[in-house]
């Protein structure tokens, strides 16, 4: 009876808590999106798709994620390219021949992500748009027009379809439109972040073909690849049901019979694909929600959390810059398209872990792995060392495609990627994932990092050649600063010191004392005299910046733990000093992580608020610039990318819950004013479920599910006391009870 009553208050939470995401939390428009970047987003993680438009015509953007012209980069299969030669030409001043072989290649149309096409659906009358939502629950995009006229667009949630619903309207016409690859080869560079037109791609124009209930096309790429599209039709009731389907060479087989099978398998089952997608997007919501008194928090989250479940699988290619949303203007997309790895694909897949979306994480993981042996072939054939690293900027197979040079061809990005490794480790404890992926990965990048910092600085300590800080002083030569960074520092330290933690985990004890003694010949980090972070020994951060490289030894990293309260706060106040003039989006959700970890509870929330008010388009993508008029930065521009979503996403879980050093902590970083917020089955460190309720600005209940059979250690949140659940101390201040592995905490105050 006990255990009952103490259930209560998590039963009403969670029921309350089950139909979120609530109609609010979607898109409504009542005047249509008039361009692609303001859609309706669709995806499973392989197929995308943005549905915009007036019906003269409503537009249909397709993508699929797979899609890529993958042409290499001579330049970096030249005599000249080594780490060598880099380093020499560095220290002889020879800046336009650095920029020429490593920065201008990246400014040629490919390597780089292709779009699909579009469909467009238009009516032989006008049919006024009236209104159209997209419901988070099951990602499905309606829009309603005069007449009574309704069109349905979903994405399967698993298969590579995707279904159009018209009804009222059985004389709707649907065009299918390739991309307008067709040109003549032209190698013409682009400028700043646009990559130039798809004609410069140099492709021939599509195959198309057309028929009763049919639109096709297929396309040759680069070489050897193609794909091709399928739109299938037939009449139904008052209106028509339409599916399509993009298939790639990579998938093996004829891309034109795969596309067509599969459309035409849709339009005949499309009822019963309707439901078993409902019900993945159903299982999806289970694993986590939130609800915190912020309605414009609130919401960004189910959005930025409803798109993460859009553009992440396993299977599937991870998130790119844009996902599966590759840009419909007819141009290359925004910096390729292309996976960034100094904080882009990151920061995307923070939110996974504590948001309990592990599942969704993997697809990050298994495609390193997948294209490991490309990234240790780039380390030995460029560094000629052993070991692994990963080149920042990648194509679809994790090989090099350039860009500024002080971070494509950084001697950290693999340390950056082992972090994600490490925290699937950390929050699944999945021991036949950690033996077989985990420590490989961080083994190799350790291995590289011992051999690149062999040299050794004044005071003997080893330092690193060429480091730089994200994305400090851009491409000029003064971004190589003439000592280690504290980016590249805590990168390397943190690398060392994971490593050896997870060798001892694995009874690897020669190889622990290995890795402990390569972190204790690295040198501190750097220090202002207030405390705070350099960006290296003798260069404090001097002027507003987008990318918080210097802080990574605080988040999220987690080197520098609460003890040392003073560099924390030094580091964020020398933030708020300089000021926002030039962040983009995803500096004020990186802020609010920052800020959660520090416990600054006003700062994160100020930070999510800004972030959500004024660097998201109206369908909730993050466009990087300032929307607001209010001269929140100088940058001003739209270009759509995703990391900022999902690090805002990220931040707010980490207001709700805190597990940093095997500690579970609830509430740890939310406002005096937030009275009442609850949360249901986010995810801590050490493979813990959480949920909590808060009412009336006082912790209500706590259940605690350890999927291990380990005793969760937890922070009182009613006195402060930490310890195991399963000790004297803790009965004491709190009601404990358990069921199996699942824990339930009370006040002992009624």
């Amino acid at each position: 009876m006990i255990i009952l009553v103490l259930l209560l208050p998590t039963t009403v939470m969670s029921a309350s808590l089950n139909e979120y995401p609530a109609p609010r939390h979607g898109l409504q428009y009542t005047e249509s999106a008039s361009t692609w970047d303001e859609a309706f987003p669709l995806g499973n993680g392989i197929l995308g798709a943005l549905v915009w438009g007036d019906g003269a015509p409503l537009t249909i953007s397709l993508d699929r994620t797979d899609l890529w012209d993958l042409r290499p980069v001579p330049e970096y299969y030249s005599e000249d390219y080594s780490y060598t030669r880099m380093r020499q030409w560095e220290r002889e001043g020879r800046y336009e021949e650095l920029k020429a072989l490593y920065d201008d290649p990246y400014h040629r149309p490919a390597p780089t992500k292709i779009p699909a096409g579009r469909i467009e659906v238009s009516f032989p009358e006008t049919r006024a748009f009236q209104e159209g939502h997209l419901d988070l629950r099951n990602g499905l995009a309606e829009m309603r027009f005069a007449g009574e006229v309704r069109v349905r667009v979903w994405i399967h949630a698993e298969l590579a379809v995707g279904v159009i619903e018209v009804e009222g309207a059985p004389d709707a016409a649907l065009r299918l439109n390739a991309p307008d690859f067709a040109g003549t080869a032209n190698d013409q560079r682009s400028t700043g972040f646009v990559m130039g037109e798809l004609s410069q791609l140099g492709y021939p124009p599509p195959l198309e073909s057309a028929g009763e209930g049919f639109a096709a096309f297929s396309q040759q790429g680069w070489e050897s690849f193609s794909f091709a599209v399928h739109l299938a039709q037939r009449p139904r009731g008052n209106g028509l049901l339409a599916a399509w389907s993009i298939a790639s060479s990579r998938e093996g087989g004829s891309p034109p019979e795969l596309a067509r099978a599969r459309a035409e398998a849709a339009l005949d089952k499309a009822d019963e694909l309707r439901a078993a997608s409902t019900a993945w997007w159903d299982g999806y919501w289970n694993k986590g929600r939130i609800h915190v008194p912020n309605p414009v928090i609130e919401r960004q989250w189910y959005l930025d959390m409803y798109k993460f479940g859009s553009a992440a699988r396993r299977g599937a290619p991870p998130i790119t810059l844009q996902g599966p949303w590759t840009a419909d203007d007819g141009k290359l997309p925004p910096w390729k398209g292309d996976y960034h790895h100094d904080l882009n694909t990151q920061l995307s897949y923070w939110p996974c872990y504590s948001g309990n979306r592990l599942e969704e994480g993997l697809g990050f993981l298994d495609w390193l792995w997948k294209y490991k042996q490309n990234a240790e072939d780039w380390t030995h054939r460029f560094f000629d060392m052993p070991g692994l690293n990963v080149p920042m900027t990648s194509d679809l197979e994790l090989k090099q495609i350039g860009g500024w040079r002080q971070y494509t061809h950084s001697a950290t990005t693999g340390a950056w990627l082992a972090h994600h490794f490490y925290l699937h480790w950390q929050y699944s404890r999945d021991r036949k994932f950690l033996e077989e992926r985990v420590y490989p990965w961080l083994e190799a990048v350790a291995v590289f990092l011992e051999a690149i910092t062999n040299e050794r600085d004044a005071h003997g300590k080893r330092t690193l050649p060429l480091s730089s800080s994200p994305e400090i002083n851009d491409n000029r030569p003064e971004a190589w600063f003439p000592s280690i960074t504290n980016y590249d520092n805590a990168l390397i330290r943190w690398t060392f010191s994971k490593t050896s933690e997870l060798a001892e985990e694995l009874g690897r004890y020669d190889q622990a004392l290995r890795w402990e003694r390569a972190l204790n010949e690295m040198p501190p980090l750097a220090l202002a005299s207030s405390g705070a972070l350099l960006v290296a020994k003798g260069f404090p951060l001097e002027a507003s910046h987008r990318h918080f490289s210097h802080a990574m030894a605080i988040h999220p990293l987690g080197l520098i733990g609460r003890y040392q309260a003073g560099t924390v706060l030094a580091t964020m106040e020398d933030l708020k000093r300089l000021g926002t003039d030039w962040w983009t989006g995803y500096s004020f959700a990186w802020l609010a992580n920052l800020a959660a970890w520090a416990e600054d509870a006003g700062t994160a929330e100020h930070a999510l608020e800004t972030f959500a008010s004024a660097f998201v388009l109206r369908n909730s993508f993050h466009c990087n610039g300032d929307q607001s008029g209010k001269g929140l930065s100088k940058f001003t521009y739209r270009p759509f990318t995703l990391e900022g979503n999902f690090a805002a996403a990220a931040g707010l879980n980490e207001m709700l819950l805190q597990s940093h050093a095997g500690v579970i902590r609830v509430f740890p970083a939310i406002p005096k004013s937030w009275d009442n917020v609850s949360f249901s089955t986010l995810r801590a460190a050490g493979a813990f479920l959480v949920s909590a309720s808060r009412e009336n600005s006082r912790t209500t209940s706590i259940t605690i599910q350890s999927e291990t059979g380990v005793v969760p250690v937890v922070q009182c949140p009613w006195t402060g006391r930490m310890g195991p659940l399963d000790t004297s101390a803790m009965s004491e201040v709190m009601n404990i009870a358990r069921n199996g592995d699942t824990w339930i905490l009370t006040s002992k105050k009624t």
